[in-house]
């Protein structure tokens, strides 16, 4: 049987914040190996990358999810009891829950709801001189996914919320105030939509029929139970939070404009808008690693995976391993050009089946507000980008440009 390899640190949590991006993969390449053994948060981990490693992972007969994340994560970014961390039925229960909000119809509503908002948004950045694109879509995907998902927020609700929502992304993979920031943010958010879902079950404030809300407000498990309040609110945050995080793949998608300018013609056409968008996906900094554990001792490869043993695939090194990608470090949207998507290759948002599995269930949402996005800074308006820092930093997660994407005198497009 083989060696799995080792990491010589007694504890590599510090050498993991800072390498952020690059720490699975980094010592993938010193070890030779796309698997090997370290220690997280003081408890014994397998770190994988690449492929086979990733059809393995979604391997639900031989991993699970129940306490796989650690708590930090839970008690910021996903939420505890949420879809993420079940498992067998239940998981399958409550995945055929989102996918029934995440239709054609629906997403194309939504869809709808950003084009209408980000061009009647224009003329207030025409008039500010200079915005954040990533401050002001986040802002702009609050109100319209809280809208779409049947929590309208008025207003002067909406920055409130805004902030919420980053402080909960922001909050996991840091110590400090950033973590502790997205624990208080949880429990406020949490807080608002368990009161709104029993607003909506009691009939005081009737959900919109069809929305997310009504959706996971109104449904019974397999034993006829409504979920908890605090388990809808939980939901319901997982249809909200990750719709508001697009706004980082936008800010990217006018980075990757802003360093390939030859691709703000070819983007006119639709086949290659959709390349675009998956290099996009592929080539820049999102979800760093997934969690899983194993759920009874096995040999895979020739090396054995202990029961318990917590596992992280590495989906930054999967989208960027030189095994599956030609030149992986330059952008290239025209390598998705006739290439099927494979679901253990290109895994920004997860790896695996998307209508049963861990697969993230608003992919198909995160690829559509994208083309739009990139739709409407090509044709919808004009801009400059003028000199700031745009550099991605790897080592802090999530990773973003300092600047934020700072565009100037943008106007309506003819």
């Amino acid at each position: 049987m083989a060696t799995m390899p080792v990491d010589r640190s007694p504890d590599s949590t510090l050498a993991l914040l800072r390498s952020g991006y690059r720490f699975i993969g980094e010592r993938c390449d010193r070890y030779g190996s796309d698997v090997f053994q370290t220690r997280i948060l003081l408890a014994p981990t397998i770190c994988l990358r690449g492929r086979p490693a990733a059809t393995l992972f979604y391997d639900t007969e031989r991993f699970q999810r129940q306490n796989a994340m650690p708590l930090r994560v839970q008690r910021t970014l996903t939420g505890r009891g949420g879809v993420q961390g079940l498992d067998g039925p239940e998981h399958s229960d409550r995945k055929a829950m989102f996918m029934s909000i995440m239709t054609p119809d629906s997403i194309g509503r939504l869809g709808q709801l950003f084009d209408d908002e980000w061009r009647a948004r224009i003329p207030a950045w025409e008039a500010a001189g200079l915005v954040t694109l990533y401050d002001e879509v986040g802002r702009l995907l609050t109100r319209v996914v809280c809208a779409w998902a049947g929590v309208p927020l008025a207003t002067s609700q909406v920055d409130r919320r805004a902030v919420e929502l980053h402080a909960m992304i922001e909050g996991p993979a840091v110590v400090g105030l950033r973590h502790w920031r997205g624990l208080l943010a949880r429990r406020r958010a949490e807080r608002w939509l368990a009161d709104r879902i029993e607003r909506a079950r009691v009939g005081t404030e009737p959900a919109p029929a069809g929305s997310a809300l009504d959706v996971i407000a109104e449904h019974r498990d397999a034993r006829g139970a409504l979920l908890p309040h605090r388990i809808a609110a939980v939901e319901l945050l997982n249809v909200l939070r990750p719709v508001v995080a697009v706004d980082r793949y936008i800010a990217f998608a006018a980075l990757a404009l802003h360093d390939h300018p030859a691709w703000r013609q070819r983007v006119r056409d639709d086949e290659a808008t959709e390349q675009f968008v998956q290099e996009v996906r592929r080539y820049y900094p999102f979800f760093p690693s997934a969690a899983a554990r194993v759920r009874r001792s096995f040999d895979w490869a020739g090396h054995h995976f202990p029961r318990g043993r917590r596992v992280l695939l590495d989906l930054y090194g999967t989208n960027h391993h030189p095994a599956l990608w030609l030149e992986p470090e330059l952008f290239r949207p025209e390598r998705f050009a006739g290439r099927r998507v494979d679901p253990f290759e290109l895994v920004p948002q997860g790896g695996g089946d998307y209508a049963t599995g861990h697969r993230c269930a608003g992919e198909w949402i995160t690829i559509d507000l994208m083309k739009r996005a990139v739709t409407n800074l090509t044709s919808a308006m004009t801009y400059d980008v003028p000199p700031q820092d745009l550099t991605l930093d790897l080592r802090r997660m999530p990773a973003l440009p300092p600047s934020g994407m700072t565009l100037t005198n943008i106007r309506r497009a003819a």
